[in-house]
């Protein structure tokens, strides 16, 4: 059994953790990993600190929760130190079980502003804005980064060490520079230096893990504490089950068959109905809705009618008719892998 996993205070069930990833680490899909067993915390999608203090409809609905959505962490970005610290208050007010900066994200209209992975860059400002959020919560603040931005700029290992000194609870690093974008391989060995610049932290390892066989080569290459997981989760949301399983017992079961899946798209579907309202789901849903019936090898005819919905029933009468169509490839017990794609082309451009 391993080393229970803690954020300061904070104790983990497990340490295999939901990424953040725009646009799908929403509550409904928090509320359907979390039904399925062996989450040790999940973390929202990135939150504009600043629009969260202006109270913005969308960042209510990206920090949306429930009694059993727990722990929590939500993942705030943003450039001025003042901001960001009053962020993080206004969130400990509200009962969120760990704070968590964002300095990985590679989109340009994040770096353009001086957030995300552009922190990586600015040692100074970056340590100020960090070390003044840590001191205005007693909640574990933690930091998502890359290992740098790019080849020739890998901080990571020294924002590690200095992070650790300031008092955040843990780090969590994707295995590739900004300039990658998610291009090419995780380097492991790059993790592995973050793992080994601090002393009494735990590091997350994170990038390109899909199977229980992709985090056991993690944890095993890296030294890293645990396991942070994004788009395998979309393609297998019974993944964190897996591996929990795998820590207990040296075994996993499957994860699940055509009809698990269609059941819960459809508990997701409700899901998103509660947030937001039956006539605001069904476009939302749509882009969540293609990966389900991707990983469920539905044709791409049936996949196309569901895009073109309008309202919660035709999106059931659509369900009903991939229903009885079952996969166009496989068997509804026997579903190939499914990857989910990421962004391609040059960074700066998305």
């Amino acid at each position: 059994m391993a080393t229970p996993l803690h954020y300061g205070a904070l104790r983990l069930p497990t340490r295999w953790l939901l990424s953040p990833l725009a646009g799908f680490t929403n509550l409904p899909f928090r509320r359907i990993v979390r039904s399925l067993g062996g989450l040790g915390l999940a973390t929202t999608d990135l939150v504009n600190a600043r629009a969260l203090l202006s109270g913005s409809e969308k960042t209510a609905e990206l920090t949306a929760t429930c009694p059993e959505d727990t722990p929590l962490a939500v993942q705030i970005f943003g450039a001025e130190p003042e901001i960001m610290a009053e962020a993080a208050r206004q969130l400990e007010g509200r009962g969120i079980a760990s704070i968590d900066i964002n300095m990985g994200c590679p989109v340009n209209k994040v770096t353009k502003t001086g957030s995300g992975a552009s922190l990586m860059c600015q040692r100074d400002q970056t340590l100020e804005l960090v070390e003044r959020v840590v001191k205005a919560v007693q909640v574990p603040v933690t930091v998502k980064m890359r290992l740098g931005w790019d080849a020739q700029n890998i901080t990571a290992p020294f924002f590690a060490q200095a992070f650790e000194q300031v008092g955040v609870a843990a780090i969590a690093i994707h295995g590739r520079t900004r300039a990658q974008g998610f291009s090419g391989a995780v380097d492991r060995q790059g993790i592995r230096q973050v793992v080994e610049a601090v002393s009494r932290i735990p590091v997350i390892g994170n990038g390109d893990v899909r199977t229980v066989a992709d985090a056991e080569q993690m944890l095993r290459e890296t030294g890293c504490a645990g396991v942070s997981i994004g788009r395998g989760a979309l393609a297998n949301p019974w993944i964190f089950r897996q591996l929990q399983q795998w820590e207990e017992t040296g075994r996993f079961d499957p994860p699940g068959d055509f009809d698990a899946r269609l059941e819960l798209l459809r508990r997701q579907f409700e899901y998103v109905i509660e947030l937001r309202g039956p006539e605001r789901a069904v476009p939302f849903f749509r882009k969540m809705a293609h990966w389900y019936l991707k990983a469920m090898r539905v044709s791409a005819a049936l996949r196309h009618r569901l895009q073109t919905v309008q309202t919660r029933g035709e999106f059931h009468e659509a369900l009903q008719e991939i229903s009885d169509r079952g996969p166009a490839v496989g068997s509804r017990t026997d579903l190939p892998d499914m990857h989910i794609a990421v962004p391609a082309g040059p960074v700066e451009h998305w």
